[in-house]
């Protein structure tokens, strides 16, 4: 549990558009494409509603991500300043959701604070716009910071990761950072519209990987090509280590055509793709349909154990929601 003082720790190319057939039944289809299994997740549903609940009435409540234990939820919420980051813990993976806290500062600021995702090690990588950004920062674009929580439960001064052509942070908005430790080597992904080699603002934003070097700093990111598509939003990474081998992204995108699964239908969908290795090769990435709605789903993470999709929902003309989907047997 992470409470006040304890942290939890090019083989066939094809478009399918079968929107109302599962994709459990096209298993075949997926392993043509590289893929070992078929995504197979079952209706979202809204997570802790009430005034007093970790998706309240009238806020903007998104960026939810489970701790490795699966006991407490971090995600980003407008019911106090423009956007902190908030905790909500449970005594059992299951039951429900305490009334959720706002974090300390210094990791809560003024600012805009945002798409917290914890680490190993107390930490937490967490995106922000305040002061101290890359030059020439855009307006609430937002880079990536690191800040380490203590025995006794505070937090250190936030460390801003390193600015392009040195690190991962641009000028541009940083989104959604997510770290995988793996025996040979430690990746960063996050997303970008800033340019990972000079660091100048960009138009859209790519999902990028930033390797860790043997100082522990991260060096500059390099795109992911196989998973962006040019004059669309691919935003939003969150990458989980398989137990049976390999790894799976969950991400958000606005593109108008799926490489596997139904067609899309918002503004943001979330799609999901499989490497046996990182940073890649990744899979073409499959929208998971079941999940999507003509509104927006952004920042879906998965938890720990693979068994629970979480997201933000804005359906149109609303606020944000958290929401959760259940994966079926594969």
């Amino acid at each position: 549990m992470w409470r006040k003082t304890i942290s939890g720790g090019a083989a066939v190319l094809a478009v399918w558009a079968g929107s109302a057939i599962p994709a459990g039944a096209h298993g075949w289809l997926f392993k043509l494409h590289g893929w070992p299994f078929a995504p197979n997740w079952g209706e979202a549903e809204l997570v802790g509603p009430g005034e007093n609940g970790v998706s309240k009435p009238g806020v903007s409540d998104g960026c939810p991500i489970e701790t490795a234990d699966g006991l407490s939820l971090v995600f980003a919420s407008s019911r106090e300043d423009p956007n902190d980051i908030w905790a909500a813990d449970r005594t059992r993976v299951g039951d429900p959701w305490s009334e959720p806290r706002k974090l300390e500062a210094p990791v809560n600021s003024p600012a805009g604070d945002f798409c917290p995702t914890p680490v190993r090690g107390r930490s937490l990588l967490f995106v922000s716009t305040r002061p101290g950004a890359c030059p020439g920062e855009q307006a609430a674009g937002g880079d990536i910071y690191l800040s380490r929580q203590s025995p006794a439960g505070g937090w250190s001064e936030p460390v801003h990761l390193a600015c392009a052509p040195d690190g991962p942070n641009t000028a541009g908005g940083e989104r959604s950072p997510s770290l995988v430790e793996t025996p040979y080597g430690t990746f960063l992904f996050y997303s970008t519209n800033g340019n990972a080699a000079n660091g100048s603002i960009g138009v859209n934003q790519d999902i990028h990987v930033s390797v860790m070097r043997s100082n522990g700093t991260f060096g500059p990111g390099k795109p992911i090509a196989a998973l962006s598509t040019p004059d669309f939003d691919d935003l939003m990474p969150n990458v989980r280590e398989r137990p049976e081998g390999g790894y799976e992204m969950v991400f958000s995108s606005n593109r108008t055509r799926s490489p596997l699964g139904p067609a899309p239908k918002g503004g943001q969908d979330v799609y999901m793709s499989f490497a046996w290795f990182l940073p890649g090769p990744w899979t073409p990435p499959v929208n998971l349909g079941v999940v999507n709605t003509d509104g927006t789903e952004q920042r879906a993470t998965l938890s720990h154990d693979g068994k629970r999709l979480y997201f933000g929902r804005v359906p149109v003309g609303g606020t944000s929601d958290i929401y959760v989907s259940e994966r079926k047997r594969e």
